[in-house]
């Protein structure tokens, strides 16, 4: 190889390795930090607020086509983790998504509780969980997932059109009597 040839590649590595990051932050969340008491439901027990935190987004892949972001209980004593919130159709113009409103075109689905909405944490007494907070890239402008459709539909759905997917995980209890 010639010293352009190497040097056309050496660049080449670099450009890729300092290639922008798919990443998820929110000023109301620290990443592996314990979610506020006033973000717990206000119901099976607990006595939060339901306040929904702030996200933001940046560095999104190309491609990109629109945003679908869930929220997620992987220790929920089902069998199978409980979704607390999934909107979808999110326009790729959102870098984000501000606590007190959706962006214009995004849509609620059902979560596991068999209706649209935001539902805070509410672990079970003495045990902590972890909440993942997750922003999906996704090819296509519009889900087609069924109205009505279950949050693990839905997600098949989502997982069939990312592209990319960003986390912020923080913990939640354990809750005490």
């Amino acid at each position: 190889m010639n010293t352009v040839t190497l040097a056309a590649v050496f660049a080449s590595l670099v450009a890729t390795s300092a290639a922008a990051e798919f990443t998820l932050t929110s000023p109301n969340l620290t990443p592996g930090g314990q979610i506020a008491p006033a973000q717990y439901w206000n119901n099976f027990g607990c006595s939060g607020e339901n306040l929904r935190p702030a996200l933001a987004w940046s560095d999104a892949p190309e491609g990109t086509k629109s945003f679908a972001v869930t929220f997620y209980d992987q220790d929920a004593p089902t069998g199978s983790g409980f979704w607390h919130w999934v909107v979808v159709d999110i326009p790729t113009e959102a870098t984000g998504i501000p606590s007190d409103a959706l962006p214009s075109g995004a849509k609620e689905r059902n979560t596991d509780l068999g209706q649209p909405g935001f539902f805070g944490p509410c672990p079970p007494v003495g045990r902590e969980h972890t909440y993942t907070y997750t922003v999906h890239a996704l090819d296509t402008e519009t889900l087609e997932a069924p109205e009505g459709a279950t949050a693990a539909l839905t997600g098949f759905y989502i997982n069939a059109h990312s592209i990319e997917r960003a986390t912020l995980s923080v913990q939640a209890g354990p809750r005490s009597q």
